[in-house]
């Protein structure tokens, strides 16, 4: 006898759906803007943040410095997933609401992947001064090869060819804006938005499941995306250097300037 679905699963997978896609099964007027900005960070919070941890593991190499990045990222993004899931489990909260609270688990999820890629990118001495250049990296980072190789064009040749995976991504991210980089960009931030909604869709429903599954599942799913950012960056810059870049070396010892109100990130 096959087995009865249970109806508070149907109803969270149409409404986790419905929040987000219209009739069409497009996305919703104001999606893609509100996912793109989510990807966009400033290099004075990258360095604030690399120059904290800094502080307190003042003897930490660069590959130290990066298992630390790891280890706050990941801890992050599955802490944020579970937090969100149980709040299915709460008397008034229904999964309307909890879908909510998905959509900024998700937005959450996105600045912390930035965060970190974009903090490793530092460790490798690429200094991302482009607001549009770190988003776009970030993109390609969690695209994969797709979005690796797509940048790779802009240097002339493919990622992993030729000079090494960091040299690539420093003649594209570093210099003055190549040319046909507008173009470029366009194509990982289309191919981006197409996967991260395939794969959030199942994340959404996630989060919102009732009775408690939705603190697994969220958590989960997110350790899960989380792993996959962090073997797609470590596949992109290569291996880490033998020494901390120069400007982080230096501005080790100065006074913190900025903080980081609101993250979760940085112990």
């Amino acid at each position: 006898m096959a087995k009865r679905r249970n109806p508070a699963v149907r109803i969270a997978q149409e409404t986790a759906h419905n929040a987000v896609f219209d009739s069409d099964g497009k996305p919703k007027p104001g999606v893609h803007n509100v996912l793109l900005r989510a990807v966009e960070i400033q290099r004075p919070l990258v360095l604030a943040y690399v120059r904290r941890l800094q502080r307190k593991h003042p003897r930490a190499s660069a590959a130290k410095l990066a298992e630390i990045l790891e280890r706050d990222y990941l801890r992050a993004v599955a802490g944020g997933g579970a937090i969100v899931g149980a709040t299915a489990v709460v008397p008034g909260v229904g999964t309307v609401a909890s879908l909510g609270l998905s959509a900024a688990a998700t937005v959450g999820f996105l600045e912390a992947t930035a965060l970190y890629a974009t903090s490793l990118a530092e460790l490798h001495g690429i200094r991302l001064t482009n607001p549009e250049k770190a988003s776009t990296m970030v993109m390609a980072i969690m695209l994969g090869e797709e979005g690796t190789a797509l940048l790779g064009t802009l240097s002339g040749q493919a990622m992993g060819k030729g000079a090494s995976p960091t040299q690539a991504w420093g003649n594209v991210l570093t210099k003055s804006m190549p040319s046909g980089f507008g173009a470029i960009r366009n194509k990982i931030q289309k191919a981006f938005l197409k996967n991260l909604l395939k794969r959030q869709g199942t994340a959404l429903l996630g989060r919102a499941l009732p009775f408690g599954i939705g603190a697994v599942v969220g958590g989960a799913g997110n350790l899960i995306m989380g792993r996959a950012v962090v073997a797609n960056a470590k596949e992109a810059f290569g291996p880490m250097p033998d020494t901390i870049p120069g400007e982080l070396k230096a501005a080790a010892a100065e006074p913190e300037k900025l903080t980081l109100e609101g993250n979760n990130l940085g112990s």
